[in-house]
């Protein structure tokens, strides 16, 4: 089986990245002048929006140990924010991944 960066050729990926640069009309796409979102801005916000979640979620869970809120709600804060650790695990170890891969790259 061949190993996927050797199927990888430098200008494939230069190509690759040129093309996603001159995308638009998506969310987070460059626009005319050059701004968007960037990636250090998306993961902040994905960060921020995992951080409130648990917050909620652990907000609660306290309201339903005092019975201000019902079991049904508790459970879904409780599977939402099971997905959302999920998700910002495998976020972070994709980032981890992809930086072991840059650094293993020649120089």
């Amino acid at each position: 089986m061949t190993e996927f960066s050797s199927i990888l050729s430098t200008s494939n990926v230069r190509g690759a990245y040129r093309s996603s640069q001159e995308l638009s009309g998506l969310p987070g796409a460059a626009d005319a002048t050059g701004k968007g979102e960037s990636f250090s801005d998306m993961l902040r916000d994905a960060t921020t929006n995992t951080v409130q979640t648990i917050r909620e979620a652990e907000a609660v869970a306290q309201k339903g140990l005092t019975g201000e809120v019902g079991t049904q709600r508790v459970v879904e804060a409780t599977l939402e924010l099971e997905s959302t650790v999920k998700m910002m695990v495998s976020m972070r170890d994709k980032v981890i991944e992809a930086y072991q891969e840059i650094m293993r790259m020649p120089i």
